[in-house]
């Protein structure tokens, strides 16, 4: 197969804006110049040392900063003040930047833009600095399957060459040749610091005691950087000076440094105008797990402004429902997973997360005493093996589905797989032969059996696609792996590896130059249909080298990564797909069709939700300083003022107007673009308007300076609307004689003492277990959604399918944590270890089986039912001894609350102990905000955590303690616990049984004479409620 090329508009546009940066520049053939023979005799003295370099620009810097200003207003862009230039040799070096999402031609559209340089201006020595070997071979690759096209184009072919320190005479063949000539090199080759890449600048006798950057740097070259965000470091962009460039063009999707940018192909340009793949979703996500694993993920870690970075992890909690789930917060250290987890006894001993280390290199966080994890790592994954598994199954469905409508239309449909261990797919025997690893055998079982149900479905018998299939019916020839090889010593075998250098292993980057000429070699026959292999597995570390454009779907057996990294592998199937005569499937060719031929479904391990939003997130960030229109909306409802002072309001009439004489003016054209007038007036008195918006010039221009403000769709990064919080001690409120008599007389602690029935108990908690235990197998989620359009406010906008979600249980997982479960049960019933046993053993074998595979939530939800049962029982029989023992007043000193919380449940008090008061609930903050209100509360305090009343189902805190005007009402001091509803049929078991106990407490205090009918404990929903009940 030969790929077909062609002229594409956008990719003429990105070139045509740098060609016409030079506009005048006149064309020269190459200047002719005696080059450095350096020292040596011989015959090789006797060859050619007439030199062609670059001309220099004629152009004056003035001219050059207008026509840069000129391609930016033509392409929406903001005009630079100030050119970014560097000095060589007395002569100014420019540097300009194109934008180009990846999958729309970048490689193509700067070999054509040297091309037309040369065609123009007789420019011809060029270096393209790529930051990997996987991207050098594919430019290779892009000269090789270009040449005959630019051939057909230009009338000549460009001679191309990777430079090699070992191979320094291609540098002679480069400097004396008068047609143009192209050198490849990745930055290593000249900014690392091994010998290889210091014979650069050092003289090499094999090169006649000449260094080899002298004779590069004498040509002039015009210098084209791929990917310059990878490229330049700070080592690196003093090493780029070394080669005294006439000029630098930088390409890449998503640059750090805009030098100057004079076009830009956005993410949003390319999705929108259809020259990429849509993109669809399908998500695997786990929605119940054991808890048993100790998982623990780590996503990100996120400098901050003054001190330690944060860590953004995902781990596991339990529920108040005994259900264990997956959360993802922003933690800062220390952070005690033990506790934030709910107490699971997976995180019990060790894991405290500490030493977050943010730094290029590390990106790690410390696990206890001596574990560390890095950012995209994760550690005990629950059921990790069939979690892969649906993710290779659904992959394979996806393609299937695909391919069955892409057959008939001649495009072969290939599936990627990313995964980080090469012996997950391939292993090797003592006698070094291959045999299948995990994922090879998942995927040859998983496949084999979805081939054999299609073959067997009479709509699709005896179709082109079903004898395709019944081709290619074993799962072992359709697939390949593509991944760094190793020779085995003292012998002919070779061996698949991970990495081939700890470097590689450390930037998870791999450097194997045949890996990628096997990748770049296969590019052409993996499009084939006499090319049986249509799936395929890689290494991560080998990313950079996909870019076929018939990969339809991209699975990735690990945890992502960074979202950058998560957008990388995406890009890797953005292209747009060809067909068997290697004709692109564009919008020209396939009119609306195109977006339901070209979809990239992308399979991912994690929730949609996830999914979507960190997608979302990038994009908006790359998209964040996209300019805007000049259109009515950014003017309304804004307050224009004068230098009188005067302010004027914009309402939408107004702000017809404004554009109205913006247009007239010349300072926006029709698409809503600032124009050359604009920037050439709107810092003189020649910016004007008329009539009534005469006098407003300044404030109107301010507001037009705003569209090229990357802050206006700031994207709301979580904790940014939640308040540093820090609660203190209201010391007036503190120190009322209210409060005092009110804390006096409720500080003291108490024993219980109640008779149980136990065989009653028993019996009871059987029948309800039986009845009602109910424990959810681990199970995973799958969500398909599509990506409809994509906007600068919000990123891609995904929509889930109709019925694209579906629920499925996972296989019964395998327990490694060992339990206690008599222990665990008796010490959340607080009953002996025999009577849960004597439980246990009647309860149904059925019901018994749920322990083994969900034991955390089989703890739980068994504890609660045999304690809903004790509330009976304890609601009748409980009796309370008061202690001569008190709580201290250091409760109210010893609980400091600090952080930061969310608004709407931190809220300010005016007569509480703490100057703010946490609540928990509608209801609560209704209750505390009447408290304050109504004049006959004198002080109130929401009860410390560690003010506790014992009983028997667990310890019991309390909502409110509250002090009356005395004389205003029957109860003076009140203590509340306020709930949603006061319906005892709809307060549950345990927690109707605690409120209970608080009552026989506080009965036992008054029976002793400690309190007065004047104090009171009940439950309450509202103030009104309080009210009704203390004024008796």
């Amino acid at each position: 197969m030969k790929l077909q090329f062609k002229q594409q508009q956008f990719q003429l546009d990105a070139v045509a804006s740098v060609v016409d940066v030079f506009a005048g520049q006149g064309k020269h053939s190459g200047f002719d110049y005696h080059m450095d023979k350096g020292q040596g005799t011989g015959a090789e003295l006797d060859m050619n040392f007439i030199g062609f370099r670059n001309a220099r620009i004629q152009l004056s810097q003035d001219t050059i900063s207008q026509q840069v200003r000129s391609q930016q207003l033509r392409y929406g862009l903001k005009p630079s003040e100030n050119l970014s230039i560097q000095k060589v040799d007395g002569r100014p070096s420019y540097n300009l930047t194109i934008e180009m999402e990846t999958g729309t031609g970048k490689t193509y559209t700067y070999i054509r833009t040297l091309m037309e340089l040369n065609k123009q201006y007789g420019w011809l020595k060029f270096i393209i600095v790529v930051p990997s070997i996987a991207i050098r071979e594919g430019v290779l690759k892009s000269f090789e399957i270009m040449a005959d096209h630019f051939q057909m184009e230009y009338g000549k072919k460009p001679r191309y060459f990777v430079y090699d320190s070992s191979r320094l005479g291609e540098l002679d063949k480069f400097a004396n040749s008068s047609d143009i000539q192209v050198m490849i090199i990745n930055s290593q080759a000249f900014n690392a610091t091994g010998a290889d890449a210091r014979r650069i600048h050092t003289e090499q006798e094999s090169f006649r005691w000449r260094k080899p950057i002298d004779v590069i740097a004498a040509t002039n070259p015009i210098l084209i950087i791929d990917e310059p965000q990878s490229v330049e470091g700070k080592k690196t962009k003093e090493r780029l000076e070394d080669f005294k460039p006439l000029f630098t063009l930088r390409y890449s999707a998503t640059h750090k440094d805009k030098h100057d940018m004079i076009y830009r192909l956005d993410a949003l340009d390319a999705y929108n105008k259809k020259l990429v793949k849509k993109i669809a979703v399908k998500t695997v996500e786990q929605t119940s797990t054991t808890g048993t694993q100790g998982y623990l993920y780590l996503q990100e870690l996120v400098p901050q402004k003054s001190g330690y970075p944060k860590a953004r992890i995902e781990f596991e909690v339990r529920t108040k429902s005994g259900d264990v789930k997956r959360v993802t917060k922003l933690v800062e250290e220390p952070f005690a997973l033990y506790e934030e987890s709910g107490n699971l006894p997976a995180y019990q001993d060790g894991w405290t997360l500490s030493h977050f280390d943010a730094r290029e290199g590390e990106n790690s966080i410390q696990i206890g005493a001596n574990r560390k994890l890095h950012v995209g790592e994760v550690i005990g994954e629950t059921n990790e093996d069939d979690i892969r598994r649906i993710q290779i199954r659904e992959t394979i469905a996806s393609h299937l589905q695909k391919e069955e409508g892409l057959y008939k239309r001649g495009i072969k449909v290939l599936s990627l797989f990313f995964i980080d261990e090469v012996a997950k797919y391939k292993c090797y025997d003592e006698q070094n032969d291959a045999y299948n690893g995990t994922y090879a055998q998942m995927f040859e079982e998983e496949y084999e059996a979805q081939v054999k149900a299609l073959l067997a479905d009479p709509n699709l018998h005896g179709s082109n696609f079903w004898h395709y299939l019944n081709n290619h019916q074993e799962g072992n020839p359709v697939h390949a792996g593509y991944f760094s090889v190793d020779k085995v010593k003292k012998s002919d075998k070779v061996k698949f590896v991970d990495y081939k250098s700890a470097t590689e292993k450390r930037n998870n980057q791999s450097n194997d130059k045949d890996a990628f000429d096997l990748i770049m070699k296969d590019k052409e026959r993996l499009l084939s249909f006499d090319e049986p292999v249509r799936f395929i597995f890689s290494h991560s570390a080998l990313k950079e080298g996909w870019d076929n454009p018939n990969v339809f779907q991209i699975c990735t057996l690990k945890n992502t990564g960074t979202e950058t990294e998560k957008r990388q592998k995406i890009g890797r199937g953005m292209r747009l797909a060809v067909d068997q005569k290697g004709v692109r499937q564009d919008e020209e060719l396939l009119g609306a069709d195109v977006h339901n031929i070209n979809k990239l479904t992308v399979i991912a391990n994690e929730s949609y939700e996830d999914f979507a939003k960190n997608l979302q997130r990038e994009l908006k960030e790359i998209l964040a300083d996209r300019p805007s229109k000049v259109e009515v909306d950014l003017f309304v409802n804004e307050v224009l003022e004068n230098e009188a002072g005067q302010k004027l309001t914009v309402t939408k009439e107004v702000a017809k107007e404004i554009e109205h004489q913006l247009i007239k003016q010349d300072y926006i054209d029709s698409k809503g673009n600032l124009t050359t007038t604009y920037f050439e007036q709107k810092e003189t008195s020649h910016f004007t308007l008329s009539e009534h918006l005469a006098g407003y010039e300044v404030a109107v221009k301010d507001i037009l300076e705003t569209i090229y403000d990357a802050n206006r769709y700031q994207i709301e990064r979580e904790n940014d609307s939640e308040v540093v919080f820090a609660r203190e001690i209201n010391p007036d409120n503190y120190n009322r004689q209210e409060f005092k008599r009110l804390w006096e007389s409720i500080h003291h602690k108490s024993t219980y003492y109640v008779e149980f029935d136990d065989e009653e108990l028993i019996e009871k908690s059987v029948k309800v277990i039986n009845e009602a235990l109910f424990v959810k197998k681990p199970s995973y989620m799958i969500t398909e959604a599509e990506a409809r359009e994509m906007k600068a406010e919000q990123g891609l906008d995904f929509k889930v399918n109709k019925d694209g979600k579906r629920q499925a249980e996972l296989d019964k997982s395998s327990i490694q944590l060992r339990y206690d479960l008599l222990g665990e049960i008796a010490s959340r019933t607080e009953l002996k270890r025999k009577t849960v046993a004597n439980i246990l053993k009647q309860i149904s074998p059925s019901k018994f089986d749920m322990f083994a595979y969900n034991p955390e939530a089989f703890i739980q939800r068994t504890s609660r039912l045999i304690n809903e049962q004790k509330a009976s029982q304890v609601i009748e029989h409980i009796r309370y001894n008061i202690l001569e023992e008190t709580f201290d007043a250091s409760v109210f000193t010893d609980n400091p609350e600090s952080g930061k919380l969310s608004d709407k449940r931190i809220l300010e008090s005016q007569k509480g102990v703490y100057n703010y008061v946490k609540v928990d609930s509608d209801t609560e903050r209704k209750f505390k905000e009447e408290l304050d209100q109504f004049e006959d509360v004198m002080v109130y305090t929401k009860l410390p955590s560690n003010f506790k009343i014992s009983t028997p189902l667990g310890a019991y805190n309390p909502d409110w303690a509250i002090a009356f005007r005395d004389g205003s009402v029957k109860h003076v001091y009140f203590v509340a616990e306020t709930k949603g509803s006061m319906s005892s049929l709809q307060l549950k078991g345990a927690e109707l049984a605690k409120i209970e106990c608080a009552k026989a407490h506080f009965k036992a205090l008054k029976e002793k004479g400690l309190i007065a009918d004047d104090h009171m404990y009940d439950v309450v929903d509202s103030y009104e409620k309080l009210l009704e009940i203390v004024r008796g």
